[in-house]
């Protein structure tokens, strides 16, 4: 996504390699920083409440979080669902091994799945993974994982890691010159680099399954929302979906032995039927996430099938037939069914005073034909052209100048044909100033909770959802319904508006 200074930072001055896909390295979940202390201090907070004994913030745990917010979009300012989570957190410490401890939890602003901590008892949970599970059983599972991680100290197990990051940090460093770039870059090894062992993970499933079944939580919670999140994983990967990296699953993976582990733990607290099972609360869960804004935010650029719209910056572009657009927070990237075309889209920091072509021939881009270079005028705006040459991928890069800002086209194919020079052409022509009615037509999707109505089915509610693909999938998948089950009268489910 471009929007913010923070993340359009991202998206500038990079040295490119000839891999049309490799991306800026981001954080995977669970991400933690060893150095820190686990502070001890009584007190449960939402982002929009501090704790009443402030926990203990270093200024290196401060800079991460400051990271953590232009990675993800910011915060997301929802009082109903803080309210909720708050005292869904205030149950979870009570039943902990360690009630002493503070939790700050922070909802962020992103539609990927994914949740995770810092050793200060900074947890963090994206309204993507607050919309995909079902009740308040489901994130109490999530949570409770992520607090087990900072109970059992897990941030202190890292020699391995340490190694990992001195490799990263060699390879970061010979990507180029710019300190920012190169900066932002090793800021974010340093969080990618500590996903959790898969001892640590089952570990923290463990006590987090405990932890919910003595806050009288249905502790087989966990087991579900492993496989909800398995199943939207799926889904993402059947549209061709090439960015998983801001995902729970990234780092959490949810192997059928990770759901049977989870499973079995559960079996310690309740049986799998019948009574004593915990609370789910999914009525009230479903009330505080109502109208809920689900997917990516339209203020700092969305996709809506082919098309890539960024109301904030006045621009769209449309890719071709047969490509999956993924807007990331470095670039929005597209591919095409069989993976043998992709593009790239990003922004780029070019003076004023540069030719576009220059620009395109100054180095960044390895084996450019300069010969190639083409001066361009793309509806009304500057552009230059070039081919590249890479040992797998032939490239066409464009370069185009809107307002103060240079956008970048990367386009990438196996084999270099008709289709695919057509493909990158059409696709940098169809760029163009968005009309006042667009903007203001831009609007973000909503959970909407509604209550099943006789006579309707999964494949009825599901014509109702609204900016989805497949969308009686996504369907089952938000309601967590396997492929046979089918609603009953006055069910709430959750689908998806505009």
């Amino acid at each position: 996504m471009i929007g913010s200074e923070g993340r359009r930072k991202t998206w500038r001055s990079r040295r490119w390699l000839l891999l049309p896909l490799l991306g800026a390295l981001t954080l995977a979940g669970c991400g933690d920083l060893s150095r820190f202390e686990v502070p001890s201090v009584a007190a449960v907070t939402t982002a929009a409440k501090p704790p009443a004994r402030p926990a203990t913030q270093t200024p290196a745990a401060e800079r991460e979080h400051e990271r953590i917010l232009a990675t993800y979009g910011g915060a997301y300012d929802d009082p109903k669902l803080e309210a909720l989570i708050g005292s869904t957190v205030d149950r979870l410490v009570a039943a902990s091994e360690r009630p002493d401890l503070a939790y700050k939890v922070t909802i962020l602003n992103s539609g990927a799945v994914n949740a995770f901590a810092l050793p200060t008892g900074q947890l963090y949970v994206t309204r993507g993974l607050i919309a995909l599970a079902s009740d308040t059983s489901e994130l109490s599972s999530v949570l409770a994982h992520e607090m087990a991680h900072v109970i059992a100290r897990h941030a202190a197990i890292r020699e391995d890691q340490a190694r990992q990051a001195a490799l990263v940090t060699r390879v970061v460093t010979d990507m180029g010159n710019d300190p920012d770039m190169t900066a932002l870059a090793l800021a974010k090894t340093k969080l990618s680099m500590a996903s959790f062992s898969r001892q640590q993970e089952l570990e923290a499933d463990g006590i987090g399954i405990g932890i919910c079944a003595r806050a009288q939580f249905d502790p087989y919670g966990a087991a579900r929302f492993l496989t909800a999140m398995e199943r939207n994983a799926a889904l993402k990967a059947s549209r061709g979906d090439v960015n998983r990296s801001q995902d729970f699953l990234a780092s959490h993976p949810a192997t059928p032995e990770r759901v049977r582990n989870a499973q079995n733990n559960a079996k310690q607290y309740a049986a799998p039927q019948g009574e004593g099972r915990g609370e789910r609360d999914r009525e009230a869960y479903l009330s505080a996430i109502d109208n809920l804004v689900y997917g990516e935010d339209p203020s700092e650029g969305f996709v809506r099938g082919r098309r890539f719209l960024h109301p904030k910056l006045g621009f769209t572009f449309e890719a071709p037939d047969t490509f999956t657009l993924d807007n990331t927070a470095q670039a929005v990237i597209g591919v095409r069914d069989g993976g043998n075309q992709a593009m790239r889209f990003d922004v780029v920091r070019v003076p004023a005073e540069q030719s576009l072509g220059d620009y395109l021939n100054s180095g960044w881009m390895e084996n450019v034909d300069k010969s190639s270079t083409e001066q361009l005028t793309i509806n009304g705006f500057p552009a230059a052209s070039v081919t590249a040459q890479g040992e797998q991928w032939q490239f066409k890069v464009y370069a185009l100048r809107f307002g103060s800002d240079v956008y970048r086209f990367i386009f990438a194919a196996r084999q270099k044909t008709t289709e695919s020079e057509r493909n990158a052409r059409e696709t940098v022509a169809s760029f163009r100033r968005l009309s006042l009615e667009e903007i203001q037509a831009a609007r973000p999707l909503r959970i909407k909770v509604i209550s099943v109505q006789p006579g309707d089915t999964a494949e009825s509610l599901s014509h109702r959802m609204a900016g989805v693909d497949k969308p009686l999938d996504r369907f089952r998948v938000l309601n967590g319904l396997d492929a046979h089950a089918q609603v009953k009268p006055r069910d709430l489910v959750k689908i998806v508006v505009d």
